[in-house]
């Protein structure tokens, strides 16, 4: 590796609590790779490297060496990085934080399988699809690191966000050490993407037209609001790692800011804390920020729980299993306007509650194509998984293309556990025509080796009226 790397330690931690192999593959963080079936990325300038069983997650810390080759200048290493010299050196002389990091990241204070069962409670789709992606867990992660992400979701899908995140940590972050010859870096600070030339460099890069609002917002994070503003847009009750709380934080900030307007909807006075509406506002005034993006670092970067955001794939969810488009006058429309996007999170904080983005994140990777495999391996004799038709892509924002996509059709799967054969039913219906066409596909499935008679399972998704027939043996 080259750096120093500590011994494996492990967390006790359940599957249905966190599952890494979901977790980290759901469009939340954009810079976990994996390698020789290990998960590794650089967080709070170390190199994580992670591995889970059914009771813990292990993990093992790889530290730089103290003289690092920086491929950017200073100004890009973390100005709050926790590293200690001792820690850097890797003598082992100072207690290693890496775990509380974790809890932190992780946000190991909330039950998961709690709040499951809470949602299932008070929602049945969840209830149906949550079985087969347990342990899916928001992460807690640092609010610029999320903004720039998620401004390069813009029209974009998880591969390409990942490729262009990995792109800004090689050519603008600090070298923090390699695994089987691969390379590691930290993400990079504001500063060292406001440069004059960053965003003609972003462009040859291949980021488009996201190179402008990358580079126009770093330049104001850096240069024209006040330091730790993004800290400030913080929820009170899940402070940023190494902060113990930011309730009184705006007095702190203006104290050391007095250039500091307490008028902004973003900030308050000390009296008041900051809110969800308030950070979210503040957010889109930022170039290339849209509600989607605001609700993105909301929810994964500044942990605001009740932050839904709501994309084309969340759109379908809400049309398809809510009733959103043909329910009432309020939501019949086709348009994603922001008051449809406004109405989808209400309708989803009244039915979830305090962590309704949580929840959300859940049928988010449930709707995500690249998890249609597990969907199907999780569901049991008396589940009935529901998926939309193959979208053109597996990403975190609408673009043009997914339209394709044929509405009101399903595809309907009754599994029944431990047989041999599952017969998997998709259900189109043209929307012209109006005629409902019925395809079986029979999955072949090596288990005891027992005979099991297909079963088809139509629904019909506007009237939700069930037929069932033989699918033959």
């Amino acid at each position: 590796m080259g750096a120093k790397a500590t011994d494996w330690r492990k967390l006790p931690l359940s599957l249905t609590e966190l599952c890494i192999e979901t977790t980290l593959r759901c469009g939340q963080s954009f810079r976990w790779r994996k390698i020789n079936e290990q998960w590794h990325c650089v967080l709070q300038g170390r190199l994580v490297s992670l591995k889970q069983d059914s009771e813990h997650l292990h993990y093992r810390v790889t530290w730089p060496k103290p003289a690092n080759n920086l491929l950017t200048p200073p100004a890009s290493v973390p100005s709050a990085s926790p590293l200690s010299p001792t820690a850097a050196t890797g003598e082992g002389t100072q207690e290693d934080d890496t775990a509380s990091l974790l809890q932190s990241y992780f946000a190991l204070s909330l039950s998961i399988s709690s709040l499951y069962k809470q949602w299932a409670a008070s929602d049945a789709n969840f209830a149906r699809r949550a079985p087969a992606f347990t342990g899916i867990r928001i992460l807690n992660q640092d609010a610029w690191e999320a903004l720039v992400a998620f401004i390069c979701s813009s029209n974009n899908n998880i591969s390409r966000i990942s490729q262009m995140v990995q792109k800004l940590c090689i050519h603008y972050g600090p070298y923090i050490g390699t695994i089987e010859g691969e390379p590691f870096h930290d993400f990079p600070q504001p500063e060292a993407l406001s440069g004059s030339q960053v965003e003609a460099h972003l462009r040859q890069l291949g980021f488009g037209y996201r190179a402008r609002y990358i580079a126009e917002t770093a330049r104001i994070i850096a240069s024209e609001k006040p330091n730790n503003w993004l800290l400030m847009l913080r929820n009170p009750a899940c402070p940023a790692f190494g902060e113990v709380t930011n309730t009184a934080t705006t007095a702190v900030f203006k104290s050391e800011n007095p250039q500091l307007d307490v008028s902004s909807p973003a900030v308050k006075e000390p009296t008041s804390p900051p809110t969800y509406r308030a950070a979210h506002e503040a957010l889109l005034t930022l170039p290339g920020v849209g509600p989607k993006v605001s609700d993105c670092v909301c929810l994964m970067g500044l942990g605001w729980s009740e932050a839904v955001p709501i994309d084309t794939h969340v759109w379908q969810i809400a049309q398809r299993d809510y009733g959103f488009g043909r329910n009432s006058a309020a939501n019949k429309s086709k348009t994603f306007n922001k008051a449809i996007y406004h109405a989808i999170g209400d309708h989803f904080r009244a039915v979830w509650g305090a962590h309704a983005g949580w929840a959300q994140s859940v049928l988010f990777t449930a709707n995500l194509r690249s998890f249609a495999g597990q969907a199907a391996e999780g569901a049991t004799d008396d589940a009935i998984a529901t998926k939309e038709a193959p979208a053109n892509r597996e990403g975190v924002e609408g673009e043009k293309g997914s339209e394709n996509i044929v509405e009101n059709s399903v595809a309907v799967v009754k599994f029944e556990e431990g047989r041999e054969e599952l017969a998997a039913v998709v259900n189109t219906m043209d929307r012209r025509s109006r005629k409902r066409k019925t395809t079986t596909v029979v999955h072949k499935l090596e288990s005891d080796g027992a005979k099991v008679k297909g079963v088809e399972v139509g629904i019909f998704t506007r009237r939700m009226s069930k037929r069932i027939k033989s699918a033959g043996n």
